[in-house]
């Protein structure tokens, strides 16, 4: 509402289209006209005529407004607000109200103010004014059409009906005085009857300004009795509602006491054990800790003592079920066959020596501690022979598991390996494998996009539908104390408002502290230490340094092309002719054929691109074989295809990948890098330009902060004049020249994010390149960490990067002479692929990449860029 002087109209519009303006009600001295009162609002109340309601004021236009009517006449015009829901504006007042009398006030110590209020008439806001803290409005009665005198028939079978109808709404609701009843039983005014009925009933306030604002006596009251006889529907609904949860409730108890006699009946007979006693007898079974025996116990006893189906004994059955389930003593077998576990490691997958040896190991070590002639723990230098019993040891004294310094029996602990390595390498599948190798149940628990830390550790019995964790639900699902838990994709974990599952799993990968892993729902500790675990990584960038301490981390390395071939001979021709159908077939592919594939489909560290594209090449083969009527018309076993090099596009469509031409021609400013990446080693063309400027560096190609100051690195170790190699003449820039130059040093392939210190040499490179106008020697790559002082520093994923740069058909690599150890461990396939150079520092580098000739001089000083061969 807009506020105004005088009585200016509010520009309110009309609610209901029974309000009128012409007043009839009746006052002293003649007819009620329009009044200017002061408003106050009421909230989620509605007043009515004829009726004395006493009510609390604590918001200030209230107060302010009950101050104004006692300055007056102690008149005001009582309104109730508007909900903001229904579109309206804050506390805007609904359009019709009640003129009401201030019977009785008091101010309370906390500054609110008890007020008795009396109705006198129903009326409506036709005009308002904005005063200091309230608000007055003009007040236009509302016209109350009454019945004839004497009423017609009708009009007094209309009462009678709302009588009647209010009656029965008061014996439903049961919240009518007598009082109240008593008084509409004996009014013979419409109007009184409609205000004692609206005051007193349970409607919602919206409903009670409809009923207020309707001016005729016969409408009102046939309103007010269709909203009566719906309450009255609506209370006799609820009521058949409550009775049949009533007998379903009384059914069910008499059921639980039937039961409680039958039960008590069968003990006194000796029929049968209670389904408790099965409990608890199928808990003992498991052999559980003491701890963990006395826990099941007592919640066997709460749940005794509760009805079977109140919600506490539902949480209390499932937490001991969880008890009775869980494996506390059933242990696997052990296989302590060397030669089986390595048959079974090679027969699964291709060489992966480092990884195949760790299990080895493991698998000795547990021999030496479950074989042995006494089978019992002993110091070193202990003869059983040469022990006298003394006075206080038992009867049941062993000798032969003395141990003198009171020290347990050392056990075999689990290790907690981590396979490290590009995607596709087979290191989920490894997991399964050393499964099979120790003779263990296997179980797999992806991590990838874990969030919760309660999906790790479990959540609190007391809420609904809590389970313990993965690490718990695997352990049941495997049924034994020590089966191999693969935990996959360890690395892809993430951490947010409920938690980090990397910190729950700090005490699951713990072997010091995994004895007693605590889960949140079973709240007694549970025995991890037998349990085996393997996770899998594709960097170990994404795991926190004290989950990574707490791991044996195993690199599995990408596969080199030979590696390649064997496997796709050894596993995946075979594996995709079995699940296309075509097993019985003669179908047959050259080593030519899978090189091909290899070199030109697939562009990876590892083999699972390869697999889909032999699995294409196979399907393609098998719906060949249907259209020449194999399958249906001929035995598939008598279907024959070899596969060659020669028809291989002729099958699988055109190539995919081939080489980079780029990176084998010789360009002025332009080197190749070799980079480590997640999914594999890959090569980077680095291109450097030159131009006037104040000496700005400009890096593009979405670079980190890192591969930012290396770039910096190197532009300062060229600035100095350093790394130039003998021969190759002075450089077209002076060291003030190169500050007045700006550089521009771009990696292609702006939309994949590249760091690490790796490509310093490179980068050294690419600028040397510019600043003398010389093409460095084409198809090398190169990589190392450079210094100021111009060392180059050892690099990791060395054979991510040497397959990087054999694929790329570079001709040599210059590598860090620290990594001159790594390299001899390498396969001869990949050492014989591709010749390396190794330097210590970028002069040696620079002299293998630019010939010793003196360079053309170029005519404007400041060109960047020259496409002539050296």
């Amino acid at each position: 509402m807009k506020g105004g002087s005088g009585s200016k109209k509010a520009g309110l519009s009309s609610l209901f289209s029974g309000l009128r303006r012409d007043p009839e009600g009746e006052a002293e001295g003649g007819r009620i006209t329009e009044e200017r009162l002061a408003l106050l609002p009421l909230r989620d109340l509605v007043l009515f005529p004829n009726t004395v309601v006493p009510i609390f004021i604590t918001a200030q236009p209230g107060m302010a407004a009950l101050d104004e009517a006692l300055r007056r006449d102690r008149r005001l015009f009582a309104a109730c607000l508007k909900k903001r829901d229904l579109g309206s504006a804050p506390e805007e007042p609904w359009p019709v109200g009640t003129v009401a009398r201030v019977v009785q006030h008091l101010r309370l110590p906390d500054s609110t103010m008890r007020v008795v209020l009396q109705g006198e008439y129903r009326g409506r806001i036709v005009g308002e004014e904005r005063m200091d803290g309230f608000s007055l409005v003009d007040v236009a009665p509302i016209e109350a059409e009454l019945f004839g005198d004497p009423p017609r028939p009708d009009d007094v079978a209309l009462m009678r009906s709302a009588q009647k109808s209010f009656a029965q709404y008061a014996e439903l609701s049961k919240k009518i005085g007598s009082e109240t009843l008593l008084a509409v039983e004996r009014t013979e005014s419409p109007e009184r009857m409609a205000n004692l009925i609206c005051n007193s009933s349970q409607l919602k306030p919206e409903k009670k300004v409809e009923l207020l604002a309707i001016s005729g006596a016969r409408e009102r009251l046939e309103a007010i009795l269709d909203t009566l006889e719906r309450e009255n529907e609506i209370f006799g609904i609820q009521k058949n509602i409550s009775g049949k949860v009533r007998s379903r409730m009384e059914k069910n108890q008499r059921e639980y006491y039937l039961n409680e006699q039958i039960k008590e009946i069968n003990r006194e007979l000796g029929n049968a054990a209670d389904e408790f006693d099965e409990l608890e007898r199928r808990v003992e079974e498991r052999n559980p800790p003491a701890e963990a025996l006395d826990k099941a116990r007592r919640e066997i006893a709460r749940l005794r003592k509760l009805q079977p189906f109140s919600p506490e004994a539902g949480v209390l059955r499932g937490y001991v079920e969880w008890l009775a389930d869980l494996p506390w003593s059933e242990r696997s077998a052990d296989s302590g066959d060397l030669e089986e576990a390595q048959r079974i490691l090679d027969e699964d997958h291709f060489n992966m020596i480092r990884a195949k040896d760790r299990v080895m190991e493991f698998i000795a070590v547990k021999r030496l501690f479950s074989g042995g002639e006494s089978g019992g723990y002993k110091p070193a230098g202990y003869n059983p022979a040469d022990h006298e019993p003394t006075d206080f040891e038992s009867e049941d004294y062993d000798p032969e598991g003395y141990n003198p310094s009171g020290d347990r029996a050392p056990e075999a602990k689990g290790p907690i390996l981590c396979f490290v390595g590009p995607p596709g390498t087979g290191k989920t599948s490894l997991g399964k494998s050393v499964a099979r190798a120790l003779g263990r149940r296997f179980v797999r628990i992806s991590l990838g996009g874990l969030r919760d830390e309660a999906e790790i550790r479990g959540h609190r019995k007391t809420y609904v539908g809590a389970l313990p964790g993965k690490i718990l639900q695997s352990m049941r699902k495997a049924g034994t104390t020590n089966p191999v838990i693969l935990l996959d994709e360890i690395d892809k974990m993430s951490g947010d408002f409920r938690g980090d599952p990397a910190s729950a799993l700090l005490e699951v990968l713990d072997p010091e502290q995994n004895a007693g892993f605590s889960d949140h729902y079973l709240e007694v500790p549970y025995d991890l230490s037998g349990a085996l675990f393997i996770a899998t990584a594709n960097s170990l960038h994404g795991i926190p340094y004290a989950l990574l301490d707490r791991m044996e981390t195993i690199e599995v390395p990408g596969y080199g092309e030979n590696e390649k071939l064997a496997i796709a001979k050894r596993f995946l021709v075979p594996k995709e002719l079995r699940e296309n159908g075509l097993e019985r077939a003669r179908v047959v592919f050259s080593d030519e054929a899978l090189s091909d594939i290899i070199r030109y489909w697939t562009m990876e560290s590892g083999v699972r691109g390869l697999e889909r594209e032999i699995a294409r090449c196979i399907r393609r083969v098998a719906r060949k074989a249907v259209a020449e009527g194999y399958g249906a018309e001929k035995p598939v076993g008598n279907f024959s295809r070899t596969i060659e090099a020669e028809n291989l596009e002729e099958i699988m469509g055109r190539r995919k990948y081939k080489k980079d031409v780029s990176l084998r021609e010789a360009r002025v400013g332009v080197s190749c890098g070799l980079a480590w990446t997640e999914a594999g080693g890959a090569t980077l063309m680095i291109e450097s330009s030159a131009c006037p400027g104040s000496g700005e560096v400009i890096l593009t190609g979405n670079l980190g902060e890192v591969m930012k100051e290396s770039a910096r690195i190197a532009l300062s170790f060229l600035r100095g004049g350093k790394g130039r190699p003998a021969g190759l003449g002075a450089y077209p820039y002076s060291a003030q020249d190169i500050g007045k130059t700006d550089f521009h040093i771009h990696v292609p392939a702006g939309a994949i994010p590249k760091d690490g210190p790796s490509a310093g040499v490179a980068i050294a490179a690419s600028l040397l390149s510019t600043l003398c106008a010389r093409a460095p020697r084409p198809g090398v790559a190169m990589t190392g960490e450079l210094t100021l002082t111009g060392r180059v520093l050892q690099i990791g994923g060395l054979k991510e990067k040497l397959l990087a740069a054999i694929r790329g058909g570079m001709e040599k690599a210059i590598l860090p002479a620290d990594n001159r150890s790594e390299w001899e461990e390498l396969d001869a396939d990949i050492k014989e692929a591709i010749p390396v150079e190794f330097v210590e520092g970028a002069e040696e580098a620079f002299a293998l990449l630019f010939e010793k000739t003196e360079p053309k001089k170029k005519a404007a000083k400041g060109a960047a860029t020259d496409n002539s061969t050296n």
